[in-house]
């Protein structure tokens, strides 16, 4: 009985975190900085070009990283209740 009162808290506590980050996103769209959005908008198509591509090169390593740990997180998930 202990143990799935246990259980029932902890995926109620994973629901609630992920709604929170998926509520997330819409706040974060509305913190842009006003000198980055009109140095953007006044630039020309190739300078629009390469601040995406930096984007894409600064957000792309740690997404890979929280991913790989989130992988081999889950895979040791038990390694250390078998015993």
């Amino acid at each position: 009985m202990r143990v799935h009162l246990k259980r029932t808290v902890v995926r109620c506590g994973c629901v609630l975190v992920l709604v929170g980050i998926l509520c997330l996103p819409s706040v974060a769209l509305g913190q842009n900085c006003s000198l980055c959005y009109t140095q953007a908008a006044a630039a020309g198509a190739r300078i629009v070009q390469g601040l995406r591509s930096g984007i894409v090169i600064l957000v792309l390593p740690p997404m890979l990283i929280s991913v790989g740990l989130a992988v081999m997180t889950f895979r040791k998930r038990n390694h250390f209740n078998d015993q």
